[in-house]
């Protein structure tokens, strides 16, 4: 149990490093206890995870600032038990206004959900590669956020990925520029990597790739990394990059689905519904078509609305051609 209490101090302290402090489920200028005696702090939040770190019989002095931007200051501590009766206390620092938590326990919670059939188009062009981006990304995440235990076998491969840069954010990046959180030596391509990618491009019986890989694996620099990068948008390449993709979905698939009540998933199976009876038009026709969404996290369901798209995969005479429709 000690153990468990210091990892989750570590997950704390990761936070207030990052300047991060977010609060769910109490309003602007909170002050005191809530009902239950927690007070929930945003851990992870992505489209794999909704995690939390749940500080048990809490207190609040000083008042919180939602959505706060600016300078930021944070620190955790063992309290003084001569001097009041917490077992910890936490001051937060948001520029001139101060507060301070006191609590007796700290508790991780977490919910893990099926990515695999989600997916963002912010950037055009490549959507096919950008969303598998966004996808490996979040996916290692989870695993350094919340360690390995929280990833299957598969998982805890496909998410090495994130080491190989002709798949990663430098070439098919998913966010547009000011919103990628850079990673140490993006350039750095790991054995882990390689043996994944090498891996399927035997099972996809992909030669000229295997090939070329075996040619980054002996000579790792930023020109071979562009030539692999450069190949995987090519028609030619297009069975490695379908099966990647049903390998994310087939590894992210054993978790539930996130249930936002009857009202709201009725209607997101109704724009599902619509979204594969065209897929179903166009698959007779021997076009390749994915359905992906986007969707609210559960603790905030009302942050933005449902939205259902038809990624269409169809072979150029040199190069992938990616149309998405929303439908």
């Amino acid at each position: 149990m000690e153990d468990i209490m210091e990892d989750n101090f570590e997950k704390l302290n990761l936070l207030l490093e990052q300047e991060l402090c977010e609060f769910v489920d109490i309003s602007d200028g909170f002050t005191g206890q809530t009902e239950n005696g927690e007070l929930r702090l945003i851990y992870l939040m992505n489209d794999a995870v909704e995690s939390f770190l749940v500080l048990k019989n809490a207190r609040m002095t000083g008042n919180y600032v939602r959505d706060y931007k600016g300078e930021f200051e944070g620190s955790v501590e063992k309290a003084d038990r001569d001097l009041c009766e917490a077992e910890y206390i936490l001051v937060i620092h948001q520029g001139r206004n101060v507060f301070t938590v006191f609590f007796e326990d700290i508790l991780l919670e977490t919910h893990l959900y099926n990515y695999g059939e989600l997916g963002h188009f912010w950037v055009k062009g490549y959507e096919n590669l950008r969303v598998m981006e966004y996808q490996i990304a979040i996916l290692r995440d989870k695993y350094e956020y919340l360690g390995e235990e929280y990833c299957t076998e598969q998982e805890r491969k496909l998410a090495m990925l994130r080491d190989f840069p002709p798949l990663n954010y430098l070439f098919y990046p998913a966010v547009s520029e000011k919103y990628i959180v850079p990673v140490d030596n993006p350039w750095e391509v790991t054995a882990e990597a390689l043996a994944v990618m090498q891996e399927l491009a035997e099972e996809a019986r992909d030669e000229k790739l295997g090939k070329m890989l075996r040619r980054y694996e002996k000579n790792q620099d930023i020109s071979n990394a562009r030539k692999i990068a450069r190949m995987l948008c090519r028609s030619s390449h297009l069975p490695v990059v379908t099966l990647l993709r049903e390998k994310i979905r087939e590894a992210a698939s054993v978790y539930p689905d996130r249930d936002f009540g009857k009202e709201k998933n009725q209607y997101l199976c109704k724009l599902l519904a619509e979204a594969e009876r065209k897929r179903s038009e166009l698959h007779q026709k021997n076009v390749q078509a994915i359905i992906y969404r986007e969707e609210p996290f559960i603790y905030d369901c009302d942050s933005i609305s449902f939205q259902v798209y038809l990624m269409i995969v169809r072979k150029g005479v040199w190069k992938q051609k990616i149309m998405v429709e929303k439908m």
